[in-house]
């Protein structure tokens, strides 16, 4: 018994050295999904994803200035290519892995119509949005109120979220009677999770490519390569599209 305890002890020692750690610093839309994907990843691989969620344009800042995250997972596919460009991700790493759909959304059910037109009639106190120049979604939302020839007429009503996170929480809260979020915020499994939603037609806005990429500090890190690689897999692109995606 003390000898196969023993064999079980230095098993366990062994594969412990071949698991690692990845710094991940993940678009604020991603959030549950990622979790659920690292959760699943470090049962599968051992490695362990230590997550960091915020706005991408914030995120570029960071990267540039020195942060330590490994991998990038970006609500754009703009950032990460600039970074490819400018010497701070890894040639050949970038890849789309999800398709984001913008979404108005009302923690009031039957409130926001199947049709968007809760926007024309202005009978809401507070529109929340995430910020254009760092949250892709929040450019989304401006490019579809322009197309609605609404922005104008909105505009005063704006409370502005720091990211996509901020932004649904301001719709949670009260603080805004609606926002343009991320629809992987208020989806799961094929269904609204509460409130009333209008899924914004793809035509509105330019397409929402999310792209991944290893970053310098990440090169040579076993554990960001295998992120990227599960990500790629059948069962990452499975929660993927429960949460709303879609694939490219």
């Amino acid at each position: 018994m003390k000898r196969l305890s023993a064999l079980l002890l230095s098993l366990l020692a062994t594969s412990g050295l071949h698991a690692g750690e990845v710094q991940v610093a993940i678009a604020a839309n991603f959030t549950a999904p990622m979790q659920q994907i690292a959760s699943e990843f470090e049962k599968e691989t051992g490695h362990k994803a230590v997550l960091s969620f915020g706005a991408t344009g914030k995120f570029y800042a960071q990267i540039v200035n020195g942060a330590p995250f490994e991998v990038f997972l970006a609500a754009d596919d703009t950032t990460p290519s600039r970074l490819e460009k400018e010497g701070h991700a890894v040639p050949g790493s970038r890849f789309t892995y999800a398709v984001g759909k913008l979404v108005l959304w009302s923690a009031k059910p039957d409130f926001v119509d199947a049709k968007g037109e809760v926007l024309k009639g202005g009978k809401f106190n507070k529109l929340s949005i995430a910020n254009p120049k760092t949250a892709p979604y929040g450019a989304a939302a401006i490019e579809t109120l322009t197309k609605l020839k609404l922005l104008d007429a909105v505009q005063p009503k704006f409370v502005q979220g720091e990211n996509i996170s901020q932004t649904l929480q301001f719709v949670h809260t009260g603080n805004a009677d609606l926002g343009f979020v991320a629809l992987s915020q208020v989806f799961k499994d094929g269904k609204l999770n509460s409130g009333s939603a209008w899924i914004v037609p793809g035509e509105f806005h330019e397409p929402i490519y999310q792209d991944a990429a290893i970053l310098a500090k990440g090169k040579d890190n076993p554990a960001a390569s295998a992120l990227l690689a599960y990500l790629k897999g059948d069962k990452a692109k499975a929660v993927i599209q429960s949460f709303g995606y879609d694939l490219r």
